[in-house]
Parts: C-alpha cells; structure tokens; sequence
C-alpha cells in the first residue's frame, strides 16, 4: 500500500507500531545475547575463538530461544483474537 494514500493519523499509527516493533526485536536479541553467552561461554576465556561445543550450544540456544518466541507469539496473539471477540459479543 501506498503511503501516500494512508491519513497522517493512521501514518502516525504505523510509525509508532514500527517504532515499537523495532524496540521489541531490539529487546528479544539482547535477552537472548545475554541468556544464551551466560549458558554457553565460560567466563573465562582460554581462547580468543569459540570452540566447537561453545558454537553448538550457542546455535540450540538461539534456536530455542527464537522457538519459544514465535510460540508464544502466536499464543497471544490467539488469546487477543479471542478477547477481542469476547468484546465484540458482549457489545452486541
């Protein structure tokens, strides 16, 4: 769609959706920076280089973690479906 043909009000809307959408991205990869360097990386560094185990762990953590996101995601975004209606029937 065309921004052009979209209100300066919606346009606002969108721009501070986008704005919180970036914040929200921002928050979940330093989360998971921190949780997962605390699982995976000793505190103390022997090498300069991650080893191998410290590349596996990191990968299943991301993975896990991002998994966990998407599913919990769709779990809210299902309860507010469902709020939503709840609304709509009890305005009805």
């Amino acid at each position: 769609m065309d921004m052009s043909q979209i209100s300066p009000a919606d346009q606002a809307k969108v721009q501070v959706m986008q704005e919180m959408e970036i914040e929200m991205m921002s928050d979940l990869y330093n989360r998971m920076t921190t949780a997962c360097h605390k699982k995976c990386i000793p505190p103390r560094y022997s090498e300069s280089e991650l080893g191998k185990g410290e590349m596996v762990c990191i990968d299943r953590c991301v993975a896990k973690y991002l998994d966990i996101h998407e599913h919990i995601g769709k779990k809210l975004t299902a309860m507010s479906m469902q709020d939503a209606e709840l609304m709509k029937n009890m305005t009805s």
